[in-house]
């Protein structure tokens, strides 16, 4: 079967992953299936195309990946059905385990655990779910940033105070994440989570490079690691970290309790006030006498 160009890119990382030792067939068939499972519908084409690359993986997958699979497509309406016999006679107790039963799992799920696979990913496994992400043929929903120019000088001058507390912050508000997952994309020691927040927001080339070496110390003491993300940044298609940038937004709705703080130092001011008297309140009652005129009578 002719594939697509749309999934050449995968076949390369794979042959590249196999020549260079690196396993990441295992994270290739979550993310080809997270991916497959995020759309309600597919064309003959593309469900073709998933259940040859599917096939392929689940040869030389784990027992635990093979769990997995089967368990999120178990859960899909439109789920393939060769896909599914085959993780069926693959399992220990091949023969005697039915179909699953399928029933529609949530999106909000379903992103949950692919944000969470990016975030434990290495960095040949994030740049391969970025190419998913960029092979995907379903419209991104973009948020618009106000005053982006502004927002991106404000994140240069943390990054170069190193700040990343008040990095954070800007960057909660300017994608519409929850602080949790701000931090996270501000400290993480690899990097990508902070190449998508910088592209989803227009940063300069040049600019990223220098939020990158002085952000995070472990990615800007190293000088391979800064030029292989200014190439990833250069490389990585817009609506790949826009997409990611949305399941960032849809899991921290999810996750966002029902009071959030709307300043950062909200609870240091609350103790200040609960520690100091008002200015306005009543002073203490004296004597209407004064002591002195006690004293010199």
């Amino acid at each position: 079967m002719t594939q697509s160009p749309a999934y050449s890119p995968l076949d390369t990382l794979v042959d590249l992953a196999c020549r260079d030792g690196v396993e990441i067939r295992p994270i290739l068939l979550r993310v080809l299936t997270d991916l497959f499972v995020q759309k309600p519908t597919h064309s003959a084409e593309e469900e073709a195309q998933y259940v040859e690359l599917a096939l392929r993986l689940i040869e030389t997958a784990d027992a635990a990946t093979r769990s997995a699979v089967s368990a999120r497509l178990s859960t899909y309406p439109n789920a393939p059905v060769a896909v599914l016999r085959r993780l069926i006679a693959l399992a220990p107790e091949a023969g005697t385990t039915a179909l699953p039963a399928k029933s529609e799992t949530p999106a909000a799920t379903r992103h949950l655990d692919l944000s969470e696979e990016f975030f434990a990913a290495n960095a040949s496994e994030r740049r391969l779910i970025l190419t998913n992400l960029a092979a995907l043929d379903q419209p991104v929903q973009r948020r618009p940033a106000p005053a982006v120019s502004e927002v991106i000088r404000r994140l240069e001058t943390a990054a170069l105070q190193r700040n990343p507390g008040e990095f954070a912050r800007m960057l909660e508000r300017a994608l519409g994440i929850n602080r949790a997952i701000a931090e996270r994309v501000t400290r993480d020691d690899s990097g990508e989570p902070l190449l998508i927040a910088a592209k989803v927001l227009g940063m300069p080339a040049a600019v990223f490079q220098r939020v990158l070496m002085f952000l995070n110390p472990t990615v800007g003491q190293s000088v391979e690691r800064v030029f292989e993300l200014s190439q990833l940044y250069v490389d990585i298609e817009p609506a790949a970290a826009e997409r990611m940038a949305a399941i960032w937004r849809e899991t921290s709705a999810k996750r966002t309790p029902v009071h959030a703080t709307v300043y950062h130092d909200d609870t240091q001011r609350s103790a200040r006030a609960a520690a100091t008297p008002a200015r306005h309140s009543a002073a203490p009652r004296t004597s209407a006498r004064d002591p002195r005129v006690k004293n010199s009578s």
